[in-house]
């Protein structure tokens, strides 16, 4: 008599498991990254796409203690950092750190302000990097 051999397929799991596993754990880790960096970008463009921002940036590309010391132009060196609030448009308060470089060196542009309709500024300060030298963009 012939041997009943019966043949034992392994499910889809025991033969994939190897593969499955680490692909969707980086997966996983890969979509926690992406959603990280795109939070972080919303944060940093809605800093640099401010009004405060703006006009700090403006003053200081116009100020011409500023351009003496970095040359022109003046432009943003990297993250701006600080924090923004702007809850219904017409108020809010702002408290940034704007890293700036000119051909001359570089410099960060601290600015405070709260905002009641328009912008009031407390602080519009240039700090150059290599003499800590300040420069008050709030001075007529």
């Amino acid at each position: 008599m012939e041997d009943d051999y019966v043949e034992v397929r392994k499910s889809w799991w025991e033969r994939n498991w190897k593969w499955f596993v680490p692909t969707g754990c980086v997966s996983l880790l890969l979509i926690f990254v992406l959603f990280i960096v795109s939070i972080f970008f919303g944060v940093t463009s809605m800093m640099t796409n401010s009004d405060a921002y703006k006009e700090a940036m403006t003053k200081a590309q116009k100020n011409k203690v500023v351009i003496e010391k970095l040359g022109s132009p003046i432009e943003d060196d990297g993250m701006t950092s600080g924090s923004i609030n702007t809850a219904n448009g017409d108020s809010g308060n702002c408290d940034l750190q704007i890293p700036i470089k000119g051909p001359k060196g570089k410099a960060t542009l601290f600015v405070v302000a709260e905002k009641k309709g328009t912008w009031k500024y407390s602080e519009m300060t240039v700090v150059i990097q290599n003499t800590k030298e300040e420069i008050d963009l709030l001075k007529k």
